[in-house]
């Protein structure tokens, strides 16, 4: 399973694949339950890049 740890990460993972997204975006995102992320204790995020790339497929497009 490929993974990354922490905001920051997910962040130069989606600039990786040319899909910028800001850390305030995705801390919206996380509020409301909308990007799937694993939250195993209380300061750890976990991003399985499996589904958030079946996440970002399902996104609609930007103009």
């Amino acid at each position: 399973m490929r993974k990354v740890y922490g905001i920051k990460s997910l962040i130069k993972y989606l600039e990786s694949v040319n899909q910028p997204i800001t850390e305030e975006e995705i801390n919206d995102l996380i509020l409301n339950k909308k990007i799937p992320h694993l939250r195993p204790i209380n300061n750890l995020l976990v991003f399985n890049l499996d589904h958030i790339d079946g996440w970002l497929h399902d996104q609609p497009s930007k103009p």
